[in-house]
Formats: structure tokens, sequence, C-alpha cells
């Protein structure tokens, strides 16, 4: 048995549990996997059974729980530094926590419209109001940051931002959002990642397309 656990929801669809899931394989760790249902139904008693939040993702470490994506993160650059979580120099890593900061707390409408099936195809939904707002925002932080750090990932290196940012890979993907050839290039680098890759080859085509998400 592990000394790290990482509880998660359906692989398919679960966005916070793939960010969770992506900085553990980065640290190269042995972890155990928990997965709770949370499509089609969701299973609350084996949830609070096994979370004090009740949420996922959730990291078991020792007596230790991180039940937050990005704290997780975080936790495993304190743990492993050399792993290269963060940009090393201090402007580009302020950068960096902030566009993930962004991530992690915003895009709410995004979040409601596309959500993440990572096997599936959608129609397009109308592409206006704040879910326009929320893709072109996220078109110039992803443009901006591959010409400043010349890519392939968002800051050169791969980094807790490309793992916050996976998940909007498969959501562009999915409902099939038109974008500009460096990010589509973007976009096939990150679902190429080794670590990106043993997460879609686990995830589950049966899993129902709508998520609980959070």
């Amino acid at each position: 048995m592990s000394d790290f656990t990482l509880i998660i929801g359906n692989k398919n669809n679960s966005t916070w549990s793939l960010r969770g899931y992506l900085p553990l394989k980065l640290a190269g760790v042995e972890f155990d996997e928990i997965l709770v249902s949370l499509r089609p139904y969701l299973d609350r008693e084996r949830l609070d059974e096994l979370t004090p939040a009740g949420k996922v993702p959730t990291l078991k470490h020792g007596e230790n729980y991180i039940w937050d994506s990005l704290a997780i993160c975080e936790y495993c650059a304190d743990l492993y530094p050399e792993k290269g979580f963060w940009p090393e120099d201090i402007n580009m890593r302020a950068h960096a926590r902030c566009v993930s900061a962004e991530m992690h707390s915003g895009f709410a409408a995004l979040r409601n419209a596309m959500s993440m099936a990572i096997h599936g195809k959608f129609d397009r939904p109308d592409i206006s109001g704040d879910l326009k707002s929320d893709i072109d925002r996220i078109v110039d932080i992803w443009s901006e940051c591959l010409d400043k750090y010349e890519g392939p990932y968002l800051f050169g290196d791969y980094s807790i931002a490309d793992m916050m940012y996976a998940p909007v890979v498969f959501r562009f993907r999915s409902y099939q959002v038109e974008l500009p050839i460096a990010l589509q290039e973007y976009c096939k680098t990150i679902a190429n990642h080794p670590d990106v890759k043993d997460w879609i080859d686990d995830a589950d085509p049966n899993d129902p397309a709508e998520p609980l998400d959070r």
C-alpha cells in the first residue's frame, strides 16, 4: 500500500480530479486511487466517509488530507521542489501562479456551458456573452504565455499552470471551439503529455457526458 492515496471522481468527466492527479504523476510517487462515482449517481455516503470536505480530489498522505486541486499541486511542489512544478524565475513563477489561480476560481460560464467529457463530441453552443468572454480570456492567456515564454508549454517547461488548464483542452476539443494554430498545437501538446495520456486511457467513454463539477 502506498503512502499516498488520491480520491477522485469519474475520469471521463471530473476536471478537478484530473488536476489533482497530474501533480502526483509529475512527482513520480507511487499512489493508490479510489474512484467515487459522481455520475450517473453521486455516492455521497462514500464521499463523506473518505474525505473531510466531501470533495474530489482529496489526497491522503499519512494522516494529512488535502482536498483541493491547487492545494494538492502546491503540496507536491513543496515535497518535491526538484521536479520543477513552478518556473524557477520569480517573475515567471508569479505569472504562472496568477493564471493558475484565475483558472481555479473563475470561468464559471465555460464550466456551465461546456462540461468536460474526454471521449465526447458535442455541438458547439452559441458562443456569446459570458461564455465568449471566458473563451476569449483563455485564448489571451495562452497566447500571451506561449508568445512570451516560447512554448511548448505555457511557461516553457511543463508546470502547474498546464495542469490547471488541461481540462480546458478537452472542453475545447469536445465542443469544437475554433482556436488559432498556435493554440491548437498547444492543445495537442497537452493531450500528448504522457501523464495526461495515462488519464485518457483510463477514462471510461461510457461515463455520462454531464459531470458533477465544482
